[in-house]
């Protein structure tokens, strides 16, 4: 029998490449939140893969990019700290875009980090046809100047192809080592953080333009009800922060429905993940141009690295 594998495995690539389906679907369940939006993590998120032989623990990086807040400016040093410590390093390239200056300078990064794998993630790959994947492939080989990827994989999270396949392949290059969390743990992510990127990714969905960035969330207040029902009962209560005056109206909707409905939503995904029944009580609160602030940033969460 093979000897037992593992290792720490970073995602990187830039805003809205996929990293987070990616991970999810690796994963085999929902630990990381997905919107349409570019830089909806926040956090380095560790999912946790399981298998016979091997097991990967997936650091989710916020995407690298050209910061213009001192909250982007932190979300980078997350992604350089993830590539510190990692045995493999994915960088997720879309099928369905073409490649420039942003993708250079991620592989640029890449190349500093000369003691881990690389493997080029080609993401999306359901949205273009054979022939155009056959091209961006070839592409890709000749975008590492300093180095030589390991593995150039095709996928589609979405409809999931090739993601077993990109598993193997990622326990193959991991060291022998021994398992790190006890199975059946999908993520160590502190429970309450979950749940406030649950309740965020439930705002995020259909959001105007000019809210994503604007969104974060922290809990006040999560207690547990001294109930005999078969299922835990939690009250939760959160804030939803915003940075203007202007965003609470889009936030509430008319007669406060939109508030309703991410109440809802999030409600949902929460008694999901609790396998608990749920109260989830929403606040707004505009702190100004918090992704600005140094203090307001580390109330938040964001502490400075």
């Amino acid at each position: 029998m093979s000897e037992f594998r593992s290792g720490f495995v970073a995602i990187v690539g830039r805003p809205n490449t996929g990293k987070s389906t990616l991970v999810n679907a690796l994963v085999g369940s929902k630990i990381a939140i997905t919107s349409p939006h570019p830089n909806t993590t926040r956090h380095a998120i560790r999912g946790i893969v399981h298998k016979d032989d091997f097991q990967a623990i997936l650091v989710d990086t916020p995407g690298i990019h050209k910061p213009k807040t001192l909250l982007g400016h932190r979300l980078n040093a997350v992604v350089g700290e993830s590539l510190d410590s990692v045995d493999v390093i994915m960088m997720c390239i879309p099928a369905d875009e073409t490649s420039g200056a942003g993708d250079d300078f991620i592989i640029a990064e890449i190349a500093k980090h000369p003691r881990s794998k690389k493997i080029a993630v080609i993401t999306k790959t359901d949205l273009v046809s054979k022939t155009h994947l056959a091209e961006r492939l070839m592409g890709i080989v000749g975008m590492a100047k300093d180095f030589t990827w390991d593995e150039i994989v095709p996928v589609s999270a979405a409809i999931h192809d090739h993601i077993d396949l990109l598993s193997s392949l990622i326990g193959g290059l991991l060291k022998p080592g021994p398992e790190f969390y006890p199975k059946g743990m999908i993520s160590d992510q502190p429970q309450e953080k979950w749940i406030c990127e649950l309740i965020r990714e439930a705002a995020l969905r259909d959001a105007r333009e000019e809210l994503p960035h604007s969104i974060t969330v922290t809990i006040d207040e999560m207690s547990q009800r001294e109930d005999k029902g078969t299922r835990p009962f939690y009250d939760i209560h959160a804030t939803i922060h915003i940075e203007r005056d202007s965003q609470r109206g889009i936030l509430l909707g008319h007669q406060g429905e939109r508030l309703k409905d991410i109440g809802t939503r999030a409600r949902a995904d929460i008694e999901r993940i609790l396998d608990a029944r749920v109260f989830l009580g929403l606040h707004i609160k505009v702190s100004k141009e918090w992704q600005r602030n140094p203090k307001l940033l580390e109330r938040l969460g964001f502490g400075e690295s």
